[in-house]
């Protein structure tokens, strides 16, 4: 059976170097260019009615944020002495290009047909195959999660997924109200502000879109464990410490001399003679 990402520590680190260079390329390019082209069109509005002022300010908040973002793995891998799994680390970055690049730079949000339930989906998806990586982490086990029971090992993925996905919809929130986007859809392309219950539609359906995509990372990780798969078990790393040269010798020329000393006399003393109770105890 052919395996799903080579086994090659080099081939592997040469596609993780690929995809971070298209990944950075994708995310601070825009930046400039969008930064040009918000300057000079001011408080005018494209003809297609999606790219208004706020939204060229989203596109250039989110490209910076994904800059941060495609750094997470190393840090936090460095911080916790982790190697994220192949194939998670592959749908981290396509998410990433998916969701700011596509979604957000060439407005796929609003030509592409329920491109942000996709999205929304495969990233609580996502956060749930990192929830079953956590416990490994977090208890220092490349095994932890099968000895753990499935079940609970489950849940704790579908917690881990929804409750990512609900914080990125008080980060919207948060946005929205500080800055005047328009994140949660509040508002149609054409400026109209939606009212009562059609103004919670589109977080409604995103957290139950999140549930979905976590309850199905729960089951499928739930799966791979019983049939004893490692696709999303961590590579713990430990930290290399080089003992200090102290202690393994005196630096210290007196001290080497003291010590030197001491063995010689240790070595140079008589044996103690045995005394007249033990010997007479030993004629007994």
């Amino acid at each position: 059976m052919k395996k799903a990402f080579p086994a090659s520590p080099a081939t592997r680190k040469r596609i993780n170097t690929l995809l971070y260079i298209g990944a950075v390329v994708s995310f601070a390019a825009p930046i400039v260019f969008l930064a040009i082209r918000w300057i000079a069109r001011g408080d005018a509005a494209d003809v297609s009615g999606y790219r208004t002022p706020a939204d060229y300010a989203l596109m250039i908040t989110q490209c910076v944020l994904g800059l941060l973002a495609i750094h997470l793995p190393m840090v936090l891998g460095n911080r916790f002495r982790f190697e994220v799994p192949q194939l998670l680390y592959v749908l981290f970055v396509l998410f990433l290009y998916c969701a700011i690049f596509l979604g957000e730079v060439r407005s796929f949000y609003y030509r592409v047909p329920h491109w942000d339930v996709v999205l929304h989906s495969f990233s609580s998806m996502m956060a749930g195959f990192f929830g079953t990586m956590v416990i490994a982490i977090f208890n220092r086990d490349e095994h932890a999660a099968t000895k753990l029971a499935p079940r609970f090992v489950g849940a704790f993925s579908f917690c881990f997924g929804f409750s990512l996905g609900a914080l990125w919809e008080i980060y919207e929130y948060i946005l929205d109200g500080l800055f005047g986007y328009n994140m949660q859809k509040f508002a149609l392309p054409d400026g109209t502000i939606l009212m009562g219950h059609a103004a919670l539609g589109d977080t409604m359906k995103d957290l139950m879109v999140d549930a979905l995509g976590a309850l199905i990372a729960a089951i499928v990780g739930v799966v791979t464990i019983r049939k004893g798969k490692r696709w999303l078990m961590p590579c713990l790393t430990e930290k290399s410490t080089k003992a200090p040269s102290s202690a393994a010798e005196p630096s210290d020329p007196e001290a080497v001399s003291a010590l030197s000393a001491a063995v010689a006399e240790e070595e140079a003393a008589p044996e103690p003679e045995p005394s007249a109770f033990a010997e007479s105890g030993s004629r007994h």
